[in-house]
């Protein structure tokens, strides 16, 4: 647990069931506002959906052709807002779309939209689309097929590189608001009394102590999970459809671009993306019918084929096979379930705070949502508790709010300073930059403390010891994937961090006082942990849901 449990004779305002970006993001904005906040979540910050996105920030393009222009709009400011209050986790990320011959939207459908999208995001953009000339196409992206290609045009949206860290500074300013996040906790039941929600169970997942946290509005923000969440509880109709979504990590290719593409698929016409990404690239994604266990996805053989083939086709020197994928990554959109539909991409990706008043009075489900748009989900979730509470509505400060790792009045200049000072390469010093922002200054501090909290632990990343007792100590990681995956990002290596594994555990012996016995059954499971990404240093085994069905 990463801090101690509300007793049963607490009463908080709010608590929020899943510590997912939602979640936290839930935790924060009520946190400013006044609310005594509690967040459980049965895993880590982040652990479930949050992290098996396609990590963009996205400007929302894709929902024109839905004429989505709310989500749209939404989707706008929420980018603008993140490039200003995160800017050391998201940047700039220029997109090339190529339009091919038989795409069924073709190139000036392609332009109307990017023009569309001009004119919502006046003022809020680093850059207008443009279209691009097939003899630029040829010069500045030589290896793109050319057979049946129509034009191209440039789009600017964003990316967040580490959307883990995105979790984690979430986290971090919830709890220096005084919100408390219990991981590795697992709600065991509502607590229901004449038909109204008044809190939560949960039991400790090492432990096993249980604790009852009486509140006076519970939030379901369980993402796919939030049937699970309800079942046997309350009464409720079915309210998550969410879909499959795969991506695949392979190492740069020849041909690879230096810029991402967005192109559409030739199989099923699906939007897909080769993500640049950290010297590696991202492949995805798909859009699956899901009705599987939700606690086993896994990126299947098919999906796999699918997302190689598409990306050989548009790139025809790649050659890439699947023993060229590094590993996979799949999750569940937490979308709205939606009866009898025939092609998943017309899903809404919008999200709905949902009451089970007056039935069950007490009880908000969050249904829906996304990365980009997680602070708006938040603000709109405070506002109904505030109503539901006959509090005052206090003013949102989330929207001017600096994230943690960007609390400094000039970015930019903070940057550039801690580049020059560093003692370590340039490599380091910009990777501290990249994951901690100005929080890098405290790794430096504490290997200052330490000759060995200055080692480095993995060759690949040039990561310090001092991280691995930073994210124990000040960023909530209990177990060695918490620290490898979503603090450090070490798991995020070619390899998942394998080789940096047992020496990540030594220094949590030497420094946080875990034992030999918990440091080996630390790496035994951080390596069953891994074997839901089918990274190729394991040669794990497919696991393939039947039910998993292209509808699209």
């Amino acid at each position: 647990m990463s801090q101690q449990p509300a007793g049963s004779d607490d009463v908080v305002d709010l608590a929020v069931i899943g510590a997912g970006i939602n979640g936290l993001a839930i935790a924060r904005d009520a946190a400013t506002r006044g609310l005594h906040v509690v967040v459980v979540d049965r895993a880590d910050v982040g652990s479930g959906t949050s992290s098996t996105s396609s990590r963009l920030i996205h400007g929302g393009l894709k929902y024109l052709e839905r004429y989505d222009f709310n989500l749209v709009r939404e989707s706008i400011r929420e980018r603008h807002l993140l490039f200003r209050n995160a800017p050391h986790l998201v940047r700039d990320y220029p997109m090339l779309i190529p339009s091919y011959a038989g795409d069924s939207r073709p190139g000036p459908l392609i332009r109307l939209g990017l023009a569309a999208f001009d004119v919502l995001s006046a003022g809020r953009r680093k850059g207008r689309s443009r279209s691009v000339p097939l003899r630029t196409v040829a010069r500045r992206w030589p290896t793109l097929s050319r057979r049946g290609l129509r034009g191209a045009s440039l789009f600017r949206d964003a990316q967040v590189p580490w959307a883990e860290r995105l979790c984690v500074e979430l986290l971090l300013d919830a709890r220096r608001l005084g919100a408390r996040v219990l991981t590795h906790t697992t709600v065991t039941g509502l607590v229901v009394e004449n038909d109204r929600v008044v809190g939560i169970r949960a039991e400790d997942n090492t432990s096993g102590a249980r604790t009852e946290i009486r509140a006076a509005i519970t939030v379901n923000a369980a993402g796919p999970w939030i049937d699970r969440i309800l079942d046997g509880q309350v009464a409720s109709r079915r309210l998550n459809g969410g879909t499959k979504g795969s991506h695949i990590i392979v190492d740069a290719f020849p041909g690879a671009p230096d810029t991402c593409i967005f192109f559409e698929a030739a199989a099923d016409h699906r939007p897909i993306f080769v993500l640049p990404w950290e010297g590696r690239y991202m492949l995805g994604s798909t859009d699956l019918t899901y009705e599987d266990d939700l606690d086993e996805v896994v990126t299947s053989d098919e999906e796999i084929d699918y997302l190689l083939a598409e990306t050989n086709r548009i790139f025809p020197s790649a050659g890439l096979t699947p023993g060229d994928v590094l590993y996979s990554v799949a999750g569940v959109r937490p979308l709205p379930y939606t009866a009898g539909v025939s092609d998943n991409a017309k899903i809404s990706r919008g999200h709905t705070v949902h009451s089970h008043a007056p039935a069950h009075p007490g009880l908000f489900t969050v249904i829906g949502g996304k990365l980009t748009t997680h602070r708006a989900l938040a603000e709109d979730v405070t506002d109904a508790v505030l109503r539901v509470l006959g509090r005052t509505r206090r003013r949102c400060l989330t929207r001017s709010r600096a994230f943690p790792g960007a609390d400094t009045a000039d970015w930019p200049t903070f940057s550039a300073d801690f580049m020059r000072s560093s003692p370590l390469t340039p490599a380091q010093s910009r990777r501290l930059l990249d994951v901690y922002g100005v929080r890098a200054r405290r790794v430096l501090e504490l290997a200052e403390t330490d000759d060995t909290l200055a080692e480095v632990v993995d060759e690949e990343t040039g990561a310090l010891a001092a991280e691995v007792v930073l994210a124990v100590r000040e960023e909530g990681a209990v177990t060695l994937g918490d620290i490898l995956l979503r603090r450090t990002l070490i798991g995020l290596g070619p390899d998942m961090g394998l080789k940096a594994a047992a020496a990540c555990a030594d220094i949590a012996v030497r420094h946080l006082g875990w034992d030999e016995g918990r440091a080996r059954a630390e790496v035994a499971g951080y390596e069953a942990e891994l074997r839901r990404f089918r990274p190729r240093v394991l040669d794990t085994p497919v696991r393939t849901g039947s039910s998993d069905r292209r509808t699209s």
